[in-house]
């Protein structure tokens, strides 16, 4: 990396709209590590609003931290100043909490810090912002106006600092363990749980050896009883701090209580026909069976997503939730 002579005086530069600005820190305080999406953001800032000096994409990406940061915290402040009557300068809180909370839960080396111990005024930012926005700036809103933030953002379900990072394979997951979580009272939001549905198992793996390497905080990996051989190409980079576990029989689905499932059944084709007790037969699987019933029945074809939803819709209790659902969090809360 270079470093630059900055010359903040005479920069010429095309101001950032709010919608912008609320793009971009958004994309500040989402979960991704600080390197990844400062560097994207504060470049793409310089690329968009920067007049002069004018940077080569080659140059922006060889220049220096310090200097990137300067020069995209000038551009945001300045706009910022443009946008917020009575705009007064930052104590800089707000910046020293997010730095925290991101060296919490992330390795951040020297060089990644230049990007975080940035200046960027983020209470005339929380100024602009309405309640129709993303959890992680109502998130940053609280932060901003709480004596105890920690406390206050796991008491008001804002899941941030993250604790724990559950890698699993699949949507149906993403869509129904936390629903499962809460029956057992772990929220997910209020014990600062994140979870990522990587697309397969295979995924799964490429996810966690990057994972291993960025995160501080321990990883949950679920699996299902066929990633065998997922889970001995995860175990050699497997720390004390992280567990996998393997579903005992089958996939995610067949875990799932069969009275739930005949229950979301019904709701799903309840304007088609009628489901009857004789027609169960899960003994190759209840995905397998699920896709044969839509199929022959002629309602539509079998979407994992779609009826994962269905099924979130009619659990109604403890009673729908399984033995091994319990195994699950149980072992996940000991992380």
């Amino acid at each position: 990396m270079y470093n630059l002579f900055v010359d903040i005086e005479n920069l010429k530069f095309k101001p950032m709209t709010r919608e912008r600005l609320i793009i971009s820190i958004d994309r500040l305080t989402r979960f991704k590590h600080p390197e990844e999406k400062y560097t994207r953001v504060f470049r793409d800032i310089l690329t968009s609003n920067l007049i002069t000096p004018k940077y080569k994409k080659s140059e922006l990406e060889e220049m220096d931290y310090s200097d990137l940061t300067e020069l995209a915290q000038y551009i945001v402040n300045e706009s910022l100043k443009l946008l917020v009557k009575d705009y007064t300068e930052s104590d800089g809180y707000i910046n020293y909490l997010l730095y925290t909370f991101e060296n919490s839960v992330f390795f951040i080396d020297e060089n990644t810090s230049k990007l975080l111990d940035n200046k960027i005024n983020y209470n005339a930012f929380i100024s602009l912002l309405n309640d129709d926005i993303p959890l992680n700036l109502r998130w940053l809103k609280l932060i901003a106006a709480s004596e105890n933030p920690i406390e206050e953002s796991y008491k008001s379900g804002f899941r941030y600092p993250l604790k724990k990072l559950v890698l699993c394979e699949g949507i149906t997951e993403e869509i129904l363990l936390p629903e499962f979580a809460n029956l057992l009272d772990y929220n997910f939001d209020e014990n600062g749980v994140q979870l990522i549905s990587a697309g397969g198992k295979n995924q799964v793996v490429k996810l966690f050896y990057k994972f291993a390497e960025q995160l501080k905080i321990p990883i949950f990996v679920l699996l299902d009883s066929d990633a065998e051989q997922n889970a001995i190409e995860i175990e050699p980079k497997l720390r004390e701090h992280d567990k996998i576990y393997r579903i005992e029989s089958g996939e995610f689905e067949d875990i799932l209580p069969k009275n739930l499932v005949e229950k979301s059944i019904n709701a799903s084709i309840k304007n088609i026909s009628l489901y009857s007790d004789e027609e169960r037969d899960y003994s190759e699987g209840t995905v397998h069976y699920l896709e044969e019933f839509y199929r022959t029945r002629g309602a539509h074809e079998f979407k994992k997503a779609e009826f994962a939803h269905i099924v979130k819709e009619n659990i109604s209790g403890i009673s729908d939730v399984s033995k091994e659902f319990i195994k699950i969090i149980y072992e996940l809360r000991l992380l």
